[in-house]
């Protein structure tokens, strides 16, 4: 009895509980977050100074290639009126004046074969910004251009002046003598001023339609070599318009309004090959223009050349997964304190969470200068073994500290997986959230939560 009253009872310390050292553990992942950021923060930056590069190459190198064309202008004479008022008597009269206009006439067939090469070699610094050369035929035929339509009499055409021309983007960075045959003739183009559009003008020497045309129409056969980067794009202005493209690229995007034929559509790792054949009944407009040719950039189509994720955007996905690292990591180390009852301080967390922050700065230095896969394996590994050591002198066995350093292996593979994947990233994450929620309600399932 006495000793029962002697009896002291045990007073709990809300500190040491487990409570206190999740919640401790929670405030201080939320804290963490702040130099994530600032990680992020330097990858957006370190992206922007590669657009800015980017930008400075393509300007020197050339820009989108987009081409409109060929077409055959003859000029012709139209009358304007216009008053003339006698100063003396007051008399109006109505005069007619002679004035020079164009008329435009799309190919009747229009043929394009392109190779593309890309060109991996040119370099600013650290930055390694993908060009292409590409190498174009055009084929076809113009057939007798209908005036008719226009309303033009024949008497104020202008046969002997027609000259054929094509409009075009990046004319500095052609790299080939502009020549066109035109039946068994030969002709060169030439710049003419800019119609403040985004296409430059080339035109050949005038010539006389009648006496070049054989049999109602004029073959024409051209190439272009042009150095570009981005995209090649095509406006189908032939009756009817084909094109082929082959190339080197493995990843191709097809835009624009018409898509490549899937029956020809080859995309692998050497490359792709894709078709396109378009009518003039699957475009809704004409074979003929005066005075203005239209703006049909609504009907460009062609290939993109891409790359699918570049390495920036590699290392921001990665980021965006940094919160679920630092949180599975404690949550790891917080199982194995209170199963093997060893305490660890909020410090030698802190030192943890930084080390995991690390790193992110190493995946994109490292990146800078070699592929990302390389560089993911080197950063971690590297915080893998130093977390791995550093929990040695923590939990003071090596069965704990070995089985950290397998779970944040798998867990660095898997974001790995994620980050590579495109359209199942988002299945692949949620059965594999759903796995480790699984194991963690596995492993917890016998602590006491009370005390």
């Amino acid at each position: 009895m006495e000793n029962q009253e002697n009896q002291v009872p045990e007073v709990k310390n809300f500190l040491q509980s487990n409570t206190a050292k999740m919640i401790m553990v929670g405030f201080l992942t939320l804290v963490l977050l702040i130099p994530l950021f600032f990680v992020q923060d330097l990858i957006r930056e370190r992206s922007q100074r590669k657009t800015q590069m980017v930008n400075e190459v393509t300007n020197l190198w050339g820009r989108d290639v987009q081409f409109y064309g060929p077409m055959l202008r003859i000029p012709y004479t139209s009358y304007e009126a216009y008053n003339v008022t006698n100063s003396k008597t007051g008399v109006t009269t109505i005069e007619r004046r002679a004035v020079n206009n164009y008329a435009y006439f799309f190919p009747n067939e229009l043929k394009n074969t392109s190779n593309i090469r890309k060109n991996d070699n040119l370099k600013r610094g650290i930055f390694n910004h993908v060009v292409f050369t590409a190498d174009m035929n055009f084929k076809g035929n113009f057939t007798s251009p209908n005036f008719t339509k226009l309303g033009i009499a024949e008497e104020n055409i202008q046969w002997e002046k027609a000259a054929v021309i094509v409009k075009t983007t990046n004319l500095k960075s052609i790299k080939s003598e502009l020549k066109i045959q035109l039946n068994k003739d030969t002709f060169s183009f030439e710049s003419q001023n800019s119609d403040k559009s985004e296409y430059s003008v080339l035109a050949t020497n005038t010539f006389d339609y009648k006496a070049l045309m054989n049999s109602d129409k004029i073959d024409f056969n051209f190439a272009i070599s042009y150095n570009g980067s981005n995209s090649v794009k095509f406006i189908p202005i032939g009756k009817v318009t084909t094109v082929s493209i082959d190339s080197d690229w493995e990843s191709p995007s097809f835009e624009g309004t018409f898509a490549a034929s899937d029956t020809t559509k080859t995309i692998n790792k050497k490359g792709f090959h894709a078709d396109w054949k378009i009518l003039d009944i699957n475009r809704t407009f004409s074979q003929q223009y005066a005075n203005v040719l239209p703006d049909l950039n609504d009907y460009l189509f062609g290939v993109k050349l891409i790359q699918t994720v570049d390495e920036y955007q590699q290392n921001e996905r990665a980021s965006k997964y940094g919160f679920l690292v630092i949180g599975l990591t404690f949550l790891i180390f917080f199982l194995i304190q209170s199963i093997s009852k060893i305490n660890i301080h909020i410090f030698q967390y802190s030192m943890i969470g930084l080390a995991l922050i690390m790193f992110y700065t190493l995946l994109i230095s490292i990146t800078e200068h070699s592929t990302f896969s390389f560089a993911y394996t080197i950063a971690g590994a590297s915080v893998i073994t130093m977390i791995t050591l550093y929990s040695i002198s923590i939990l003071k066995n090596k069965k704990f500290p070995m089985f950290i350093g397998i779970a944040l292996s798998v867990l660095y593979s898997f974001i790995y997986v994620i980050i590579q994947m495109e359209d199942y990233a988002l299945l692949v994450g949620s059965i594999g959230l759903f796995l480790i929620l699984g194991a963690v309600m596995y492993f917890s399932r016998k602590i006491d939560w009370s005390k």
